[in-house]
């Protein structure tokens, strides 16, 4: 059996919304501090399937959910939940209650992926370890226009409910292909629901990038847990040439870049993540 036919799907009830999730755990009885994966934009936990063995494999328990209107967790209306960074935040927390996760390591990628930096930042006492794989941490960074317009009115209810705009995002983000056999996976909300489309608009648009970017600057100047940087270099979106500087204003940061890798660096190298967040959690795991 394949590592990854290993990953448990399910589901869990928080505050009335249905959160889908991933879960992998460790073999026999040593199991560490739990893994919260998080996806980005456009993504979902599935992007995690090839990090989660590793991880798994060193005694870690791996939980990656689909966030709240992404992949196949509930997408509620925008009257129901506000798809704020805020909403995002309370809901990501109540989450970790549901699953009884006191304290976690937590890998957030890309824009969404700063839901979870903020998370870390304002309770420092449920985050040890932060892994930060291209993430807006600067007051600088910018929305790309391929993101953006998925925001726009009118243009946005369309581009939103085109399944191809998983394949133009993924793919454009990043120096590969996706296979086919996984686009297929990225698709089918977007093939099952119009939900799904409207979701990501709103969250899209009420991301408020400029202050939650210039927060997380500041912010992680005061963090003082182990913060690893991981940076995909052929990241058209997010360069690593920003961070390059801004790691050395860090507590307790260091900056690992990954080569031939873009935005998505999970499903673009699964293995150099893997094996960079191996080294990174293990070095003080509990």
């Amino acid at each position: 059996m394949a590592a990854t036919d290993a990953i448990a799907e399910k589901t869990v009830l928080v505050n009335g919304f249905t959160w889908f999730y991933r879960e992998l755990s460790p073999p026999g009885d040593r199991q560490r501090l739990p893994v919260l994966l998080l996806h980005g934009l456009v993504s979902q936990s599935y992007s995690w399937r090839q990090v989660m063995p590793t991880l798994a494999q060193q005694g870690f328990p791996t939980i990656a959910p689909d966030w709240l209107g992404h992949g196949f967790s509930e997408k509620p209306d925008k009257r129901d939940f506000a798809y704020t960074p805020a909403a995002l935040m309370d809901a990501l927390a109540g989450f970790m209650d549901a699953l009884e996760l006191p304290t976690v390591h937590l890998v957030a990628q890309g824009f969404l992926g700063s839901v979870g930096i903020q998370y870390a930042l304002a309770n420092p006492d449920r985050v040890d370890r932060l892994a930060i794989i291209n993430s807006p941490i600067w007051a600088t960074a910018k929305l790309p226009w391929k993101i953006r317009q998925m925001g726009l009115p009118l243009a946005g209810d369309m581009i939103t409910q085109d399944p191809l705009l998983v394949d133009r995002t993924l793919e454009g983000a990043g120096p590969y292909q996706v296979d086919d056999a996984d686009l297929d996976v990225y698709r089918r909300p977007f093939l099952q629901s119009s939900d799904v489309g409207r979701a990501l608009m709103t969250t899209v648009r009420r991301l408020d990038l400029p202050k939650v970017s210039a927060a997380l600057e500041a912010g992680l100047r005061q963090w003082d847990h182990p913060t690893l940087l991981l940076w995909g270099t052929s990241d058209p979106w997010l360069p690593v040439s920003l961070v390059e500087d801004y790691v050395n204003t860090l507590p307790n940061g260091e900056l690992q870049t990954l080569d031939q890798v873009g935005h998505y660096a999970q499903e673009d190298w699964a293995e150099k993540v893997a094996a960079a967040l191996d080294k990174f959690l293990r070095q003080v795991a509990v």
